[in-house]
């Protein structure tokens, strides 16, 4: 079967809510990395032959197919077209899937993936709060399909990862020195400049350059133990949940003959791809029964992965499954996740992905695994063979 290969990948740093990228405008916010990544590798632009970007709430600056409206807006060759998806927080992931099925198809040979999202301008599930203005219900209400299989219960990513922590016994002290892990990784690969040569700058109105990354904080268990927790008697609280933020990442998916035509240098093979689903009410275990089903797949095993990086929508839902799967910490999310470096729904995918592959590089590893919960109760996996 063709290969596909990563020729480059890079991110926007994140913004956090009402920060640095909040009055930016979607499509320049995502045509700002996929210009970065036609410059950084020097490919011809017109040879690309399709742009695919996860985005949700595609309302407002998100709407009218924002990867389309991205390429344009970066001033890039206008016949080559875009499309824009939604696997939810695994969209940009499914965007990269997507790009690499058509690279090993053979049908195309150089694919632009990527993500966008703006959450400062356009809040988390907007979209079906501006359907409810209307009249129309939520994805789960009054569909009788759906309530003869669910029953009318509640379906919500927190009681999700509620039931996640409840489940799996964690303990809100065990959640939030998770939580300060993740914080205290971000500010290392800060500090220490892991992130330089995966995050593009950003110019912004006022004329000052974007450079670093937002959301982590200098915090505490002292301080995390003094929010209140989002349900009565509950574990989950803010500071164990993955942060609201702005930013946009993009990876160039490329085939062997493009290589070749256009004189790239591949960075990194993807070695598998698969999505799962899970049960939909739970929503957040996903990854479990995905990175088992890659795993089988691909033939390798736990210990044949050097980095792992599991999105941080909440601690419950990494520490669940890093015992189910039997990944050590030391392992997973080595320069911090969502809860502190932010969780841009869109973007996300690829901004896992940017990570990982440069991490790999830095530290010299073979196989990166890459995994996220999903809304619906889904989950990607990829496994990238750096090379």
């Amino acid at each position: 079967m063709p290969e596909a290969f990563i020729v480059d990948a890079v991110r926007t740093p994140t913004g956090k809510r009402g920060g640095a990228l909040a009055a930016m405008h979607s499509a320049d916010l995502a045509a700002h990395s996929i210009t970065a990544l036609v410059d950084r590798t020097g490919v011809d632009p017109g040879a690309v032959d399709d742009v695919i970007l996860g985005c949700c709430d595609t309302i407002g600056s998100q709407a009218g197919d924002v990867a389309r409206t991205a390429w344009l807006a970066a001033g890039l060759p206008d016949h080559v077209p875009g499309v824009t998806i939604d696997r939810q927080c695994g969209s940009s992931q499914q965007a990269v899937h997507f790009a690499a099925q058509a690279v090993m198809s053979g049908t195309q040979d150089l694919v632009v993936a990527g993500g966008v999202q703006n959450m400062s301008a356009i809040p988390i599930s907007a979209a079906m709060l501006v359907g409810q203005q209307y009249g129309f219900s939520t994805p789960f209400a009054e569909s009788p399909g759906w309530q003869k299989r669910f029953g009318d219960q509640e379906v919500s990513q927190f009681r999700s990862a509620e039931m996640i922590a409840e489940k799996w016994g964690h303990t809100r002290e065990q959640l939030e020195a998770y939580a300060l892990a993740s914080h205290e990784r971000a500010l290392t690969a800060i500090a220490e400049g892991r992130f330089d040569r995966e995050v593009v700058p950003v110019p912004l109105a006022d004329g000052s350059v974007f450079a670093t990354d937002q959301c982590p904080r200098q915090t505490s268990l002292e301080k995390m133990a003094s929010l209140q927790p989002l349900a009565p008697g509950g574990r989950i609280t803010a500071a164990v949940a993955s942060q609201i933020c702005d930013a946009s990442s993009a990876v160039l998916i490329a085939s062997e003959q493009a290589v070749a035509d256009h004189g790239l240098t591949p960075r990194a093979r993807v070695h598998h791809l698969s999505v799962r689903g899970d049960d939909p009410v739970w929503m957040l275990t996903g990854p479990i029964r995905a990175t088992r089903h890659a795993l089988e797949r691909s033939g390798l095993s736990v210990d044949d992965i050097d980095l792992f990086e599991c999105n941080e929508a909440f601690a419950p839902v990494v520490l669940a499954w890093m015992e189910e799967i039997g990944v050590p910490h030391e392992k997973v999310n080595v320069n911090g996740g969502g809860i502190a470096l932010g969780h841009p729904i869109g973007a996300t995918g690829t901004r896992l992905m940017t990570t990982l592959l440069h991490e790999l590089e830095r530290t010299g590893g073979r196989y990166g695994l890459q995994t996220m919960c999903e809304g619906g109760g889904q989950a990607n996996v990829t496994i990238i063979e750096r090379l």
